[in-house]
């Protein structure tokens, strides 16, 4: 049977983690809003971006002059699998649930026959995955260092994808972070990036017809490019309140579960500061009855 003060010494434990705990999910439940409004703003955008990229590239897709953005390579040998998690931990499965999903959608790859290369963005991607895949991550973003998710900074790793693309140096890529449905709940999600997937366009439904200047393919060549940025900014963006929310539901937990733990001990010290009583009492007594 542990002693009092041992006891003692894991209850003020315990006390001071659940503060901890406590703290961080008061941290996250106020970056959640923010988060959240931030996330939620950024989808019209991007769903606008892809309708207008759709409208003008209806007449396009067989067209061979059309931007490699658009059209592809006409191959598919080499896929690049972009992985965005989160940078830190004590978030429950939110990243784990990330990378479960990359890796079936790399393992599918690689039986298919196909060449994959990772990008990780997130150091807890990177971190569950070269075990693995080591040999295949070509890169990792780190954003630590950053308080606020901006354009700025998916514009650098778009810049980089297009860099890759323009080389050569993959055919697909394909982005796979947590898309934000709720405090409770985010959804690991799979978006093909290159070639841009065209959405198809309802024939019964009635369209409107625009005139664009310049020609649909200038537009295209420069919406195209910006289009990998702006989703991969959403993709960010969905990721940092998916994370936030998780963060906040596992705090909340262990936060209760410390409260647990600490009654159980305290129940545990007083039976056995009881049962020491009781056990000097006895020998008390049976020290005066052998006088």
């Amino acid at each position: 049977m542990p002693s009092l003060k041992s006891l003692r010494n894991r209850i003020a434990s315990v006390r001071s983690i659940r503060k901890i705990t406590k703290a961080m999910q008061m941290v996250a439940a106020a970056n959640l809003r923010r988060a959240q409004e931030a996330a939620i703003a950024a989808r019209p955008y991007a769903e606008k971006m892809n309708a207008v990229i759709a409208n003008l590239a209806g007449g396009m897709k067989d067209n061979p002059s059309a931007p490699a953005l658009l059209i592809g390579t006409s191959r598919d040998d080499v896929h690049l699998v972009i992985v965005a998690t989160a940078d830190r931990g004590l978030c429950g499965a939110f990243n784990t649930n990330i990378v479960r999903l990359a890796r079936q959608h790399i393992e599918t790859l690689l039986r298919d026959g196909k060449k994959v290369k990772i990008l990780c963005v997130g150091r807890k991607g990177r971190e569950q995955l070269k075990r693995q895949y080591g040999a295949l991550i070509v890169e990792t973003v780190e954003l630590t260092h950053v308080k606020r998710i901006g354009f700025v900074n998916a514009a650098a790793i778009g810049r980089r994808v297009l860099d890759m693309f323009n080389a050569g140096e993959f055919d697909v890529a394909t982005i796979i972070y947590s898309k934000f449905r709720s405090v409770m709940t985010q959804v690991p999600t799979r978006q093909q990036l290159i070639p841009a997937p065209i959405e198809a366009i309802d024939a019964d439904a009635p369209a409107a017809v625009y005139e664009y200047e310049p020609d649909e393919m200038e537009i295209l060549a420069d919406l195209l490019p910006r289009n990998v940025s702006v989703q991969i900014f959403g993709a960010l963006l969905e990721n940092v309140a998916g994370e936030f929310g998780a963060k906040m539901t596992a705090m909340d937990s262990a936060t209760r579960n410390a409260g647990d733990v600490i009654d159980r001990l305290t129940l545990l010290m007083n039976r056995t500061r009881q049962a020491m009583i009781t056990k000097e009492l006895i020998e008390i007594i049976s020290g005066a009855e052998a006088l």
